[in-house]
């Protein structure tokens, strides 16, 4: 049994996932046991496992070509090799309609004067947040995930930064005692 997968990625993001003489992309094979075929006209990238899909991750090849195609760095998609970490992306034309000035404004409210909203965001969920075309994206372990969506969503929906940053500042306070209750339990 064989698994293929065909994904389109936008052509400025092509030479990303291929690298510097192929690196990124013998790499992506290498760690994950599958065969990448990428069409550089059309954006097309099909995963192929071959024959021994037990002994290739082509579903974590997905997601690491996904985050490439997303704006992520190789070494941070990477990350997605380590079972506890997720890649979500949001599309954030569910919040700005057909509207581009919307989508800019939504865009420029996540990423925050000179990237302070979206590093802001990172450190207190302890994730990684690419804002790319028309997606948010986020990369880390599930709980701060869902952290860093709620908190996206809070900014796409008009809330101010304060409330989105006391919120997650909550959550991490939260986060925190939990994890000294689980402590103290043993």
């Amino acid at each position: 049994m064989s698994f293929q997968r065909t994904l389109k990625l936008p052509q400025d993001r092509i030479g990303v996932l291929v690298g510097k003489s192929g690196a990124i992309k013998s790499e992506i094979e290498r760690r994950c046991g599958v065969t990448l075929s990428i069409d550089s006209k059309t954006g097309e990238v099909t995963i192929d496992s071959g024959s021994d899909i037990v002994q290739s991750q082509p579903f974590k090849a997905a997601e690491i070509v996904t985050a490439i195609g997303r704006g992520f760095s190789p070494h941070k998609a990477f990350k997605l090799l380590d079972e506890d970490i997720v890649l979500r992306v949001v599309d954030l034309r569910d919040y700005a309609g057909k509207s581009s000035n919307s989508l800019k404004r939504i865009k420029g409210r996540i990423i925050g004067l000179g990237g302070k909203g979206r590093r802001t965001i990172e450190e207190f969920t302890g994730t990684y947040i690419s804002v790319f075309g028309h997606t948010a994206s986020v990369m880390g372990r599930i709980d701060e995930v869902r952290s860093a969506l709620e908190a996206i969503d809070m900014l796409a929906s008009g809330s101010i930064h304060k409330t989105v940053y006391n919120m997650l500042q909550r959550e991490k306070r939260k986060a925190k005692i939990d994890r000294m209750k689980l402590w103290e339990e043993f």
